[in-house]
């Protein structure tokens, strides 16, 4: 093997994919919509290495639903068998969707949540991370543990809102806490039903929120209802509706702009001492 050969294969093995956890501060805002929608908008774009989504609600997570699939394994079967998994055991707990999108789902009940340890989560985004380009992780409302585990650990995190005030005001405290834990370059705020009757004006978002670009994806009440109800993604059956072209051009941004990258792992202290720095030792934020 040639210098070159030699220097093409060490990076084949070392690249990564691309992390993007989709948050919210409050609940109902269309976290698992945007991720579900995003995802697929993804694998339609590149198909090489078909993108997988992480449910990380694992308390109540509805990327199922939003899919209209039945997982037979959920991230909690993959817990109880972390110390010996491999790639190849983790492929088969993932479940294909017809878009060619995978997933891993939640569990199937609210107290095995605490099943998924940190350490364990960690090792099974990086599984994902090496067979995926795109792994798109859906969380629970506002922070969490885990929440801060995923949000130190992707490459991009995208803050989902909305124009009511409330939504904003909660949105605006999440962004500041992410600022402190020196977080806040990766974050994006997406503006959804930003086109919604409302006395907070779309383009008062910047100032609000202190975000030059956010993304804008109008309201579509009838295409999102339905698209939720039959669990088919709306960029899949209404390709042609405003909301579907929006959230493809958040897919054709990131696709645009990726880069294969190395993964460096950080201290897994970093977001813990800073926590309990800010609010005192307590991490759990509710």
């Amino acid at each position: 093997m040639t210098g070159g050969e030699k220097a093409i294969a060490e990076h084949e093995q070392n690249k990564r994919g691309e992390m993007i956890a989709i948050c919210g501060a409050k609940g109902g805002n269309g976290r698992t919509t945007l991720a579900v929608n995003l995802a697929v908008a993804l694998a339609k774009k590149n198909s090489k290495n078909p993108t997988c989504i992480l449910d990380a609600d694992f308390q109540f997570g509805d990327v199922g639903l939003a899919l209209d699939i039945h997982s037979t394994f959920t991230i909690k079967d993959v817990m109880d068998g972390i110390d010996t998994l491999d790639n190849l055991t983790l492929s088969s707990y993932l479940i294909r969707h017809n878009s060619g999108v995978k997933v891993l789902a939640a569990p199937e009940r609210p107290e095995h949540a605490d099943l998924v340890l940190p350490n364990g989560l960690d090792k099974v985004c990086d599984m994902l991370l090496s067979q995926h380009d795109y792994v798109i992780v859906d969380t629970p409302a506002g922070f969490s543990d885990k929440t801060l585990q995923i949000i130190e650990k992707a490459d991009s995190v995208f803050m989902v809102t909305t124009l009511e005030i409330a939504a904003i005001k909660s949105t605006k405290l999440m962004l500041e806490t992410l600022v402190l834990l020196g977080l806040r370059e990766k974050v994006r705020v997406v503006v959804n039903r930003s086109t919604m009757d409302s006395m907070v004006k779309a383009s008062d978002i910047p100032d609000f929120l202190g975000e030059d670009m956010p993304f804008y994806v109008p309201n579509d009440y009838d295409v999102v209802s339905q698209s939720l109800n039959n669990g088919i993604p709306f960029v899949l059956k209404n390709g042609k509706s405003e909301v579907s072209k929006e959230v493809c051009k958040i897919a054709e941004q990131l696709i645009s702009r990726r880069q294969i990258s190395v993964f460096k792992p950080k201290h897994a202290s970093f977001i813990q001492s800073i926590i309990q720095r800010t609010i005192g030792g307590n991490t759990s934020f509710f």
